[in-house]
């Protein structure tokens, strides 16, 4: 590989590397399951501290996981200032607050974009409570999904649900300040099978623009049909600098629930190559935050977070090695066999050499997920009982 004969671009890929960070979700570390059965695991965190303990772990092992999302109410406490310090102690922060508005009744026809006019304050009030939350732990981004739709034609108007919709968050926008933000994510279906109203990414990013500069559009990788192309939307978001994170996991279902990297490995080196490119172009201008959000039941809590971590760093490093100016110079003789060739063998090559000696330099094991299943910390958490 280039990387033989160029020692300043590996320098410059090693560094990038342990500069990236992951965030992961605490709901990823409590129990989870289906709709049809939730299993014991003795590995979940019971308790919001125990979450905080878990990321920090992953933290710990990994050195790119240094922020922790939460999710409203199921994260509630009485005491942010404390929880913020008690982040702190672990080593890691609060990252993105996760508003619910999913989970009572009076949002069973819609929160934001509810007929009723109190039913959608409620909503709005329980908004910019996690706005406030938000400050109150020094986060900067209210992450926003919602699960509004309808299951049965003419069950209600999609041009007033969409006005409701849009008004509702205009009253939480005009609430931001200048160094906070609101990223919209969407999703095609479920729990709502009819429409959903903000079913794809088109919907997220018109509602972003209609906002303002400080909101923009999240990706999660399980919201969307089998045959999406994902790296064509990102590489959009990213030309329009409407792309502000993404939800990292798999879309084998059309949901979330797998690891990242599980089931398409290669999709996901694709869009790191559309990220890797605007990051080094000039001309565009992105923060893109790179989140997990996963509820995997079926496999150990921490041991499932960090195998993610490692996948998306395995893409990442992938991504940084592809020779880009050799790919173009293909894509303008439209010599299709070698732009591919290129892809693939950045796509083939083992980064795992030089993801151990980032990590090693950096102070760190150079298999991460190894370390920690011999570690006394799983040892801890195999020992906790409900």
């Amino acid at each position: 590989m280039v990387l033989k004969h160029n020692s300043d671009l590996k320098e410059q890929i090693i560094n990038a590397l342990m500069e990236q960070e992951i965030e992961t979700p605490s709901w990823g570390y409590a129990s989870g399951g289906t709709r049809f059965f939730v299993p014991d695991d003795p590995t979940a965190a019971r308790t919001l501290e125990e979450k905080i303990d878990d990321a920090a772990v992953v933290h710990k092992y990994t050195g790119v996981a240094p922020s922790v999302a939460l999710h409203i109410p199921w994260d509630k406490t009485d005491d942010w200032k404390g929880l913020k310090e008690y982040a702190q102690s672990r080593g890691i922060r609060i990252g993105a607050i996760n508003p619910n508005l999913f989970q009572m009744n009076e949002y069973m026809q819609g929160s934001v974009t509810n007929y009723d006019p109190a039913v959608r304050a409620q909503a709005v009030e329980h908004l910019l409570e996690c706005v406030q939350i938000m400050r109150d732990t020094d986060s900067k981004v209210l992450s926003l999904w919602l699960a509004d739709g309808t299951n049965y034609p003419g069950q209600s108007d999609f041009r007033r649900r969409k006005r409701n919709l849009l008004e509702s968050l205009r009253s939480v926008y005009k609430e931001l300040r200048a160094d906070e933000r609101i990223l919209i994510e969407y999703k095609m279906f479920e729990p709502a099978f009819y429409h959903t109203d903000i079913g794809d990414w088109g919907m997220a990013t018109l509602l972003a623009q209609s906002l303002g500069e400080r909101a923009q559009t999240l990706v999660d990788l399980g919201h969307h049909a089998l045959g999406t192309n994902i790296e064509q939307i990102v590489a959009w978001l990213l030309d329009l600098e409407m792309l502000g994170g993404f939800h990292f996991n798999s879309k084998k279902y059309a949901d979330d629930d797998l690891t990242t990297g599980s089931a398409n490995p290669h999709e996901l080196f694709l869009i790191f190559c559309e990220l890797v490119k605007a990051e080094r172009d000039p001309e565009i201008s992105n923060d893109v935050i790179y989140m997990i959000d996963q509820a995997h039941f079926d496999k150990p809590k921490v041991d499932g977070m960090i195998q993610s971590v490692q996948n998306i760093q395995i893409a990442y490093a992938k991504a940084l090695i592809v020779d880009y100016q050799a790919l173009e110079e293909a894509q303008v003789k439209q010599d299709i066999i070698a732009a591919e060739e290129i892809l693939n063998a950045a796509y083939q090559t083992d980064v795992r050499p030089l993801l151990a000696e980032a990590r090693q330099r950096a102070g760190l094991d150079p298999n991460p997920l190894e370390a920690y299943l011999k570690s006394s910390d799983r040892e801890l958490r195999l020992a906790r009982t409900k």
